[in-house]
């Protein structure tokens, strides 16, 4: 048999084998979506405008399973199509054998190849811009809107804002890819049957270490000086009265001539801490390990540890220390109504001209709203209606300042505040410092106190010296070479 009667045989056997619904289908699916996705990565190198969240997950989910699909479906197809017809005692035609002298048959394979490497060239990129897409902040922050909404938001005003949301989150290496999809295909189950908490738990579990993630930029030896923080406070009175206090925080880490601060006693090159929290959220510690610089362990309980009961005791969790416990909120911070308000005055972005602003903001914030769009609705006329009926004149003449302060007022709600996943003012605790939350105290209390009667100490001058408190007088700001 010639080589020519030979394709010939081979095509009829195919279009007889092929003219079925299920390879008819995969081939449109895979040659349909080949096209949109080659059409696509080409108009993404060629525009710089961001894709829709939603659209991504078309574009580099739902596509690149639909031309694998397709690809499966074709020779599934055939070989169903075959044993159909093999059923009902039909003959096909019988598969011819090939002759690869015949420089035909290598033509044909040759383009048999160069179609097996484009469709392999474009499932590839297709797994591999799948799994860029998954592992971008878009995807992670938009995609499940409802519920990742406040996390994203805080994120986005966060000073890691441009560090990407996998490197945190996912740990490197494909075994940490896999459970990290893995982990996500059960939220996307709990997203969509409505499942999920409200809030999401904090802190999070199963967090990568922090020297994986916090000191890959930061690390403890070289936190070598003292930081100077000055915060204004405005008070709630008619002129908005500031005040002002100033700090040193010893926040320094070991330097060359031994002396340490908050970073140097807390983390190490050893871990330094361990403890014991009995609560889920670690706001609870009744009792520390720390290591001594000769390598010793010294024990700090309280009289609850000592009395805990057995059953509680069990569940209780030992953890060593490192940067979430006490930066347990860096990038998905949330701020409390009267230090957002402080900042939003001390950053000029409202004025202190507008009598009682500070007090009457602080109310409309602490209002209970139904959901975000209605918060957004009220707080601006609120507020405009204060002033238009308490201080019509200032209202008339400063009408762009209170407009202006009711959009503020409005963005820190939206920023901070998110009824429909049950977050609200201190929902999510910040242990740094001890003004909004527990934080420092949780360990130093007085109360942790060693075997030999030593404790852990909760004076002011451990952590900060305090250079100015509540200062009223605005010249203090010049006495420190500040304007």
């Amino acid at each position: 048999m010639s080589f020519t009667e030979r394709v010939r045989d081979l095509t009829r056997l195919a279009f007889q084998l092929g003219n079925n619904w299920i390879t008819l289908a995969g081939t449109a699916m895979t040659t349909s979506s080949a096209f949109v996705l080659v059409w696509f990565w080409f108009m993404e190198l060629t525009s710089p405008r961001s894709i829709h969240p939603y659209l991504g997950i078309i574009l580099f989910i739902i596509l690149p399973a639909l031309f694998l699909v397709g690809l499966g479906l074709i020779p599934f197809g055939l070989l169903r199509e075959r044993r159909k017809r093999k059923a009902a005692g039909e003959a096909p035609l019988p598969l011819q054998a090939v002759d690869f002298k015949q420089p035909a048959v290598r033509r044909l394979l040759t383009v048999v190849g160069v179609l097996t490497f484009i469709n392999v060239s474009i499932l590839g990129t297709a797994g591999l811009k799948g799994v860029e897409y998954m592992d971008s902040n878009q995807f992670c922050g938009l995609t499940c809107h409802t519920v990742m909404s406040p996390e994203y938001t805080a994120f986005l005003d966060s000073p890691h804002s441009r560090v990407g949301c996998a490197q945190c989150h996912i740990g490197h290496g494909a075994p940490a890819l896999v459970k990290a999809k893995i982990s996500g295909t059960r939220q996307l189950f709990a997203v969509a049957f409505g499942t999920f908490s409200r809030p999401i738990p904090s802190p999070v579990e199963h967090l990568r270490p922090a020297r994986e993630t916090c000191e890959q930029c930061h690390w403890p030896q070289k936190f070598t000086n003292d930081k100077l923080i000055v915060r204004t406070k405005f008070a709630e009175d008619e002129a908005n009265t500031p005040s002002t206090s100033i700090l040193l925080l010893k926040i320094g880490g070991h330097t060359p001539n031994g002396t340490t601060g908050i970073h140097g006693r807390h983390l190490d090159n050893m871990e330094r801490i361990s403890y014991v929290t009995t609560d889920a959220r670690r706001q609870e510690i009744p009792k520390v390990t720390y290591r001594e610089e000769n390598g010793s362990l010294t024990e700090y309980v309280t009289e609850e540890f000592k009395n805990l009961p057995k059953e509680k005791l069990a569940k209780a969790t030992t953890r060593g220390m490192d940067c979430i416990d006490c930066h347990n909120r860096p990038t998905h911070a949330f701020h409390l109504p009267d230090r957002a308000l402080d900042k939003a005055l001390a950053d000029k972005r409202m004025s202190t001209e507008l009598p009682f602003l500070k007090k009457i903001a602080l109310e409309l914030l602490k209002v209970e709203y139904a959901d975000q769009k209605l918060a957004a609705a009220k707080i601006p006329v609120a507020l405009a209606e204060y002033y238009r009926t308490n201080y019509p004149e200032i209202y008339k003449q400063k009408r762009a300042q209170v407009d202006t302060a009711g959009e503020v007022v409005k963005a820190i709600y939206l920023r901070n505040v998110f009824p429909e996943m049950k977050i609200t003012w201190g929902t999510h605790p910040n242990n740094i410092g001890h003004e909004e939350a527990v934080g420092c105290f949780r360990c130093h209390d007085g109360n942790h106190t060693a075997a030999d009667g030593r404790t852990i100490k909760g004076d002011c001058d451990t952590c900060h010296t305090i250079l100015a408190q509540d200062e009223k007088d605005p010249k203090i700001l010049k006495d420190f070479g500040m304007k």
